[in-house]
C-alpha cells in the first residue's frame, strides 16, 4: 500500500500543473498514466501536429512565391523525413517528463488507474490511498455508433504514419479534420472531408470560415457538407463510406478514413461509481472550484472534466493551477471567464478570442462590427496570400474590444495581441495610436479597430 497526499491521474498539462505545485508546497503527490508520460499535446496532439503543419505551411509558401523570386518546381514534401523530424519532439518527451516528476519527488506510476473505492485507486499490482485524487485523463474520439466504425483511425494514428495513402477521407468539420486535411493536400493526398451540418468549424465566425471554405476547395480538398457518414466497409483493399447526404445516400471511397468528429472525457477504465463520483460525456461534473460535486476529496480538470472552460491546452494549465490552489489553501479560487484564444492551424490560419456576434447579440450588447478582406493589403500580398480577413467587434458603450476573429497570415500569432488587450482592458482608442513596428502584422491592428 502506497499512502499520499494527493493522487493525480494524467500527465498532460493539467495533471502537471497541479503535481508540481502540491510537490513544491511539500505534498507527497503520486501520479499515474496508461499511456506514455507527457499527454495529448505534448506526444499526441498540439505540438506534434504543428510540426507537421509547419512543413505543410513552408510548402504553401514557397508555392504561392512561384515566379515572385522563388522557383518552386521541385519543392515537395518528403513524409517519411518530416515524420522522422516530428520524433525528435515527441520521442525524448516521455522520459524527460518522468524524470521532471521523478526529480521533483513525485512517485511515478505506470497502467491503468481504477478506482476500488473512494481514495483508493488500483494500479496494476500496486494500491494508492490518498487524500485527494485530481482526474486529468484527458480526451478521446466519441464514438460514432456506426457499422465498420473499427476501421477508423484516430487523429493519434494519423500523427504516426509511416507513409501518407494516396485517398483520405476525414469524418467531421472540426479543426483537426481540416488541419489535417490541408496538410495531407499539400503533402500530394486526394483529400475528402464529410461533414453532417451545412457549417464546418462551428466555433469560428462562419464569414471568415467560408472564405477559408473557398481556399480549402481551390487546394483540391472536397469538402461535403450536410453529409453524415452512415457505415464504412473495406472493399478490394480500400475502403467505402457511406453516408446520407443532401442528395442522397453515397459512397465515397479511400484508403484511410479518420476519425475527426469530435471528442470526449476519457473516463471509462476509472470505475467512478466506486468513487462515488459523477461524470458524462463532457466529464467528472465539478463546482466553481473544479471540485466533484458528489465526492469532495476528487477534483478535475482538463478536458476529462466539465469546466466551461475551452478543451484547449492553455486552459487544462490554467485549470489545475486552480485545483492545486484550492486544495493547498481551501476553496478560494473559481473558474473565471477567462479569455482563451482559439487557433485553426490551417494553411492560412483562422484565430479567434472573445465573443462572436451571436454571444453578443444573446447578450443585449450594443456593439459595432468592423470587418474587411484583406487579401489586397500589403501583409497578405507580400506573401502572395489571397485568403485573409477579419472581424472585430467593438462595444459602443466602452469602447473595449468584445471580440477578435482573423484569417490569414500569422492570424494564430496576431490574435494574442488581441488577448492581451482585452486581458488588459485596453480602449480601442488606445489600441489604435499604438505605435508597433512597421511593417508587421501587428502594425495591422490599428486598421482594423
Amino acid at each position: 500500500m502506497h499512502t499520499f497526499d494527493l493522487i493525480v491521474i494524467g500527465t498532460g498539462a493539467a495533471a502537471s500543473a497541479a503535481a508540481f505545485k502540491c510537490r513544491k508546497a511539500g505534498w507527497s503527490v503520486a501520479i499515474i498514466d496508461s499511456r506514455p508520460f507527457g499527454g495529448t499535446c505534448q506526444l499526441r496532439g498540439c505540438d506534434p501536429k504543428n510540426v507537421l503543419v509547419g512543413v505543410g505551411a513552408l510548402i504553401d509558401a514557397v508555392r504561392r512565391m512561384n515566379r515572385k523570386g522563388l522557383k518552386s518546381e521541385a519543392a515537395h514534401i518528403d513524409w517519411a523525413e518530416s515524420m522522422l523530424f516530428k520524433r525528435t519532439f515527441t520521442d525524448p518527451a516521455p522520459q524527460r517528463q518522468e524524470e521532471a516528476f521523478q526529480k521533483s519527488g513525485i512517485a511515478t506510476f505506470h497502467g491503468v488507474a481504477r478506482f476500488t473505492k473512494p481514495g483508493r485507486i488500483e494500479v496494476g499490482s500496486d494500491v494508492l490511498e490518498a487524500r485527494y485524487v485530481l482526474i486529468a485523463t484527458g480526451a478521446k474520439p466519441q464514438r460514432l455508433d456506426i457499422p465498420g466504425e473499427n476501421y477508423l483511425n484516430t487523429s493519434d494514428q494519423f500523427l504516426e504514419l509511416e507513409s501518407l495513402p494516396r485517398r483520405i477521407l476525414f469524418i467531421g468539420g472540426g479543426y483537426i479534420s481540416f488541419e489535417f486535411a490541408h496538410l495531407a493536400a499539400h503533402a500530394g493526398a486526394e483529400v475528402t472531408i464529410l461533414h453532417r451540418s451545412e457549417r464546418p468549424l462551428e466555433k469560428f465566425d462562419p464569414d471568415l470560415v467560408d472564405r477559408l471554405l473557398r481556399k480549402t476547395r481551390q487546394l483540391g480538398i472536397k469538402v461535403e457538407l450536410q453529409s453524415a457518414a452512415t457505415r464504412i466497409e473495406r472493399k478490394d483493399g480500400a475502403f467505402v463510406v457511406c453516408a446520407s447526404t443532401a442528395r442522397g445516400q453515397r459512397e465515397f471511397e479511400a484508403n484511410l478514413v479518420v476519425h475527426g468528429a469530435g471528442r470526449v472525457a476519457d473516463l471509462d477504465d476509472l470505475n467512478l461509481a466506486a468513487a462515488g463520483v459523477k461524470s458524462d460525456k463532457r466529464g467528472v461534473k465539478v463546482n466553481e472550484f473544479l471540485q466533484s460535486v458528489s465526492n469532495p476529496a476528487v477534483y478535475g480538470a482538463g478536458d476529462a472534466a466539465d469546466t466551461g472552460l475551452p478543451k484547449l491546452t492553455p486552459a487544462a494549465g490554467y485549470g489545475g493551477g486552480i485545483v492545486a490552489a484550492n486544495l493547498l489553501k481551501g476553496n478560494h479560487r473559481k473558474v473565471e471567464n477567462v479569455l482563451v484564444p482559439t487557433v485553426a492551424f490551417t494553411v492560412p490560419p483562422l484565430a479567434a478570442v472573445g465573443m462572436n456576434e451571436d454571444s453578443a447579440k444573446k447578450q443585449g450588447l450594443r456593439f459595432r462590427v468592423h470587418q474587411e478582406d484583406t487579401a489586397s493589403w500589403y501583409s497578405s500580398k507580400r506573401v502572395a496570400e489571397d485568403c485573409s480577413g477579419f472581424k472585430v467587434l467593438i462595444d459602443e458603450n466602452t469602447d473595449r474590444i468584445l471580440g477578435a476573429h482573423l484569417l490569414g497570415p500569422e492570424a494564430d500569432e496576431l490574435i494574442n495581441v488581441f488577448t492581451l488587450a482585452m486581458r488588459a482592458n485596453v480602449s480601442v482608442e488606445t489600441l489604435r495610436h499604438t505605435i508597433f513596428a512597421y511593417p508587421t502584422h501587428a502594425s495591422d491592428v490599428s486598421y482594423m479597430l
